[in-house]
């Protein structure tokens, strides 16, 4: 494979704080507290100092995204994504806002590999077979008419369930095309 390969999009089910991508993002609120789910774990993994950093950037609104290092993880970066509440209102726009900002900041900084998790699908309540026909389109739409230097999405899925339905999500995106 030639520098100028395809744009790809990876299912991988594991632990997302493990991955080898430039960039891992993190499922945040908006006021960048690292707690529970995946936040919690990229705070263990990858030191306090992730959450120094989000404490002096304060707030992302929803739909938003900002980035910071990643401490002692092998990604260079946590690119943090405010996903809704599932109830909150308007959250299919949120969610594909929130995946945008994530893949723009991305590109803003040159990044090559993303690893997303289920965004608002944890504590949030957010559905997970909703989520998966949200966010999969959009990182499909993404590579396909703005990506420049992005080459590599992954989808990093905690369980079986979660796995299934965005693998369903992009064989329906594939079959699109």
């Amino acid at each position: 494979m030639g520098s100028e390969a395809e744009p790809c999009i990876e299912l991988v089910k594991g632990d997302i704080t493990d991955l080898d991508t430039d960039a891992i993002v993190n499922a945040a609120n908006s006021s960048l507290k690292m707690g529970g789910g995946v936040a919690g774990a990229i705070l263990r993994k990858g030191g306090y100092e992730i959450q120094k950093e989000c404490d002096k950037i304060g707030y992302c609104p929803v739909g938003g995204a900002v980035i910071t290092g990643a401490g002692r993880l092998k990604a260079k970066y946590v690119i943090h994504a405010v996903g809704p509440r599932y109830g909150e209102g308007d959250e299919e726009r949120k969610l594909r806002d929130a995946t945008l900002s994530s893949l723009r900041l991305a590109e803003k900084h040159g990044l090559r590999s993303i690893a997303f998790p289920a965004i608002s699908t944890g504590i949030f309540g957010f559905p997970k077979d909703r989520c998966a026909n949200i966010m999969v389109p959009t990182v499909a739409e993404f590579l396909e008419k703005e990506a420049k230097s992005l080459k590599r999405v992954v989808f990093c899925l905690y369980d079986d369930e979660t796995y299934r339905v965005f693998e369903e999500a992009l064989k329906a995106t594939k079959g699109k095309k």
